[in-house]
């Protein structure tokens, strides 16, 4: 199996990504390898000089970077040989099982919806987040960006995608779903979540909760958070500054070092035909290491046929 990297993307590219790609060669198994897409003298001087890496990684020179502030839909035909255009096309023709890159978020998103495109019966691919819970484990927030504005149906897909992430990569066998809301109560909320609601009540593909308030992010309440990407962006980034500043206020506490955005690399967009993993703009080399065993895992878990089936 092989996994694509940009090597380019990210606040602290290309050296960040370098170490971690070398830390990354060191976790994955045996059978996994590599294309890195950047720079050809970046690429040639970082790995060039390491024979003993054989065939585990493969060196793609691209011409072109898009920058982290560049707008997504003009970014993409602007720089045809980037790295993140040019490790899309290895996605769409299956020279490369996944793709994960810490770049421009909107460019990997365009990217991957106008290069292997979504799943069809998907209106919308959504953005995954994983949320630690109280009593040790993980959960999963959908969607966290992707879609500021949402429709009831959306929503409900959310529900699917997050439901089928939380069964077999979490390994949760019968996940419980709810609806972030400012109330539990069924006619609580804004239009959307009213009629989200009514759409997700009594659902057969998977188990709906009802309605969760903001106190239920990280108790044991649900494994599937669903709600617009408004909504998940600031929850999550909330979440973040928590762990931001407990390290300021030099506090060690074991639930709060969950938050680290470093254990958990980047987040997966839920709904594409290929897998892709995006990783955070100030991943640093564990960030990018473990954004790259993600992308390894989704691809070997199967995890978008298993979408493409549910959808189908």
């Amino acid at each position: 199996m092989r996994i694509g990297v940009d090597i380019m993307g990210g606040d602290f590219a290309p050296e960040a990504a370098i170490a971690g790609v070398h830390l990354a060669l060191a976790k994955l198994p045996a059978d996994v390898s590599l294309s890195l897409f950047g720079n050809g003298e970046v690429l040639e001087a970082a790995f060039g000089q390491h024979p003993e890496l054989g065939k585990r990684i493969q060196l793609v020179p691209t011409t072109q970077v898009i920058d982290m502030g560049e707008h997504p839909t003009k970014a993409i035909p602007k720089n045809p040989d980037s790295s993140i255009v040019v490790g899309f096309q290895h996605l769409r023709q299956g020279q490369i099982a996944a793709f994960a890159g810490a770049g421009n978020t909107g460019a990997m998103l365009v990217g991957g919806m106008y290069t292997v495109k979504t799943i069809p019966g998907v209106v919308r691919p959504a953005i995954a987040s994983l949320v630690p819970k109280q009593t040790g484990g993980m959960g999963l927030i959908v969607d966290v960006g992707a879609n500021a504005d949402c429709r009831p149906d959306s929503l409900y897909q959310f529900g699917i995608l997050g439901n089928l992430y939380a069964k077999h990569i979490l390994g949760i066998a019968e996940p419980r779903v709810g609806l972030m809301n400012i109330g539990e109560e069924e006619e609580k909320g804004n239009l959307l979540a009213q009629a989200a609601n009514k759409m997700l009540k009594g659902n057969e593909q998977f188990n709906f909760i009802g309605n969760l308030e903001g106190r239920d992010l990280f108790n044991d309440k649900a494994d599937v958070i669903v709600c617009d990407g408004f909504t998940g962006n600031v929850m999550i980034k909330l979440a973040e500054s928590f762990y931001e500043l407990i390290v300021h206020r030099g506090i060690k506490d074991e639930f709060f070092d969950r938050f680290n955005y470093e254990n958990y690399g980047g987040s997966p967009i839920l709904g594409l035909n290929k897998p892709v993993v995006i990783g955070h703009g100030i991943s640093n080399d564990k960030a990018i290491m473990n954004m790259i065993v993600h992308a390894s895992e989704l691809a070997r878990h199967d995890l978008t046929e298993k979408i493409s089936e549910a959808f189908n």
